[in-house]
């Protein structure tokens, strides 16, 4: 998957989509497996990137793969006592409204107000946080000045980022990553979770989940959530019934910015430990040498001894997924010092840049190439905290990138860029003309059908393994055969 930080325009219609399709129950109340959040800003839950307190994902040491939150000596503790799990009042208590209350009041010469109550305990309760409490505050001192990714900033770059002048924020859209490496699934006792061998999506089995919330803590994305009514955790399943049947996940069918990209990618599973391994700096990289090139022969014969399907193969020549993270290197992947790898990437936001305004033309502070990156409101610091584990020169490539295509469209439509500029621009960015007219078209004229590259499933290829497809070739996949309930 790959998200456009530069075309989100916080609507929240995913948030909503998803809301109305999975999470209308009672006990998912709090949940959003789908949540938009404002940057610099603390989140949802909040401050949920600090894992010095939160403990998600995997540490390396000695030359090993260790969760940070549970082991096996410590997994039946923290069934009693777990320290790192999310509270009630780090996600938000989710309330109502008394509507009662509008329509039987008395006459009066006041408006009447319909009064917040909990869904938890059905109480009065003063509203003090919610899942987009931070919407647009990216200056505020209570919750932008609290995100954990200004720690990388010094002092002076931090204070000046608040200055109005210099006031910036973006929209950082976030569901569940469907990891290469995920943490919640190796940190569930009973085996509930787990990654699906035909498409890579990490599923919860209801039936097996005894609630002991491993995983709610294990994930440090906090992407798993637990359902006091049932008894159950539950998380984003990537809409795979509507994969099945060809369809885009709902927020992603519903972007109104048109943001989201899905496809399959190739990788090689036997490598993903030894990248996890290594230095912070280099983990970006790593990731991207698991990834597969679907054009090279020896993968395709690879693929077809391992029993990948051609039309899957097929697909992931086609894939947008490939192209934003492999081939044009503007896709990466959020707080990949988790070492989870997750599998959605972003395209860093190309944020407003410091200028001056002369008579009626507005100029840059500097008239060099890529000035404008180095002088975005945003500094490259804090991007690379977010997208590149420190990795300054990953986010810079990517920024570039983007500004050089940016100034090719406009010398061919605009005309207030010089071809020559244009040229350098892309030179200097790594870049082609036909390149950057590839990334021009994939990023604003793409179709639903470039967008969203769906590869043939072959679910009965996959319940062969396990039942006969005769038998199941009349479900359709949703909903629950029985109702999940507390054991």
């Amino acid at each position: 998957m790959v998200f456009h930080l530069d075309k989100c325009i916080g609507c929240h219609t995913c948030s909503l989509a998803c809301k109305n399709v999975w999470t209308d129950r009672d006990g998912t109340e709090y949940m959003w497996w789908n949540n938009v959040e404002t940057k610099p800003g603390t989140g949802y839950p909040t401050r949920w990137e600090d894992q010095v307190n939160y403990r998600g994902g995997w540490k390396a040491e000695n030359g090993r793969l260790k969760l940070r939150s549970t082991s096996k000596t410590q997994i039946v503790a923290n069934i009693f006592h777990n320290p790192s799990m999310p509270s009630m009042d780090d996600y938000y208590e989710p309330w109502t409204y008394r509507y009662g209350d509008l329509f039987n009041a008395p006459e009066s010469d006041d408006q009447p107000t319909a009064v917040p109550v909990s869904m938890i305990t059905g109480e009065q309760i003063d509203i003090e946080a919610g899942p987009n409490w931070d919407d647009d505050l990216g200056g505020s001192p209570v919750y932008a000045e609290n995100d954990p990714n200004l720690e990388a900033l010094d002092p002076v770059t931090r204070q000046q980022m608040f200055e109005i002048q210099r006031l910036a924020f973006f929209y950082l859209p976030r569901i569940c990553n469907h990891c290469l490496y995920p943490s919640c699934v190796a940190s569930c006792p009973s085996g509930a979770l787990y990654k699906r061998g035909e498409d890579g999506i990490v599923l919860l089995n209801q039936k097996r989940c005894r609630g002991w919330r491993s995983c709610v803590s294990a994930c440090p994305y906090k992407k798993t959530y637990y359902n006091w009514s049932t008894g159950k955790s539950e998380k984003c399943i990537l809409c795979y019934p509507r994969l099945e049947t060809g369809q885009a996940p709902a927020c992603f069918h519903s972007c109104v910015g048109r943001i989201r990209y899905l496809g399959n990618v190739l990788y090689d599973a036997e490598r993903i430990e030894a990248a996890a391994l290594r230095e912070d700096q280099d983990l970006v990289q790593a990731q991207r040498e698991i990834i597969l090139d679907p054009e090279d022969p020896e993968v395709q014969a690879a693929a077809r001894r391992c029993g990948v399907p051609e039309a899957v193969v097929e697909s992931a020549r086609r894939s947008p997924v490939y192209r934003f993270v492999k081939e044009w290197g503007l896709g990466l992947p959020l707080h990949i010092e988790f070492r989870t790898f997750p599998m959605l990437f972003y395209v860093p936001p190309l944020l407003p840049v410091m200028s001056r305004l002369e008579g009626n033309a507005v100029h840059s502070e500097s008239e060099d190439l890529f000035a404008d990156i180095e002088k975005a409101r945003a500094p490259i610091r804090y991007l690379a905290s977010l997208f590149g584990a420190g990795n300054e020169g990953v986010v810079r490539y990517a920024l570039r990138k983007q500004w050089a295509v940016r100034l090719y469209r406009r010398s061919l439509t605009v005309g207030d860029v010089d071809e020559d500029t244009a040229a350098r621009a892309l030179q200097e960015a790594g870049s082609t003309p036909e390149e950057a007219e590839a990334i021009y078209r994939l990023t604003a004229l793409a179709t639903f059908e470039d967008r969203f590259v769906i590869p043939p499933f072959q679910r009965e290829q996959a319940l062969e393994m396990l039942e006969d497809p005769h038998d199941v070739r009349r479900e359709t996949g949703f909903g629950f055969r029985e109702a999940p309930m507390r054991v």
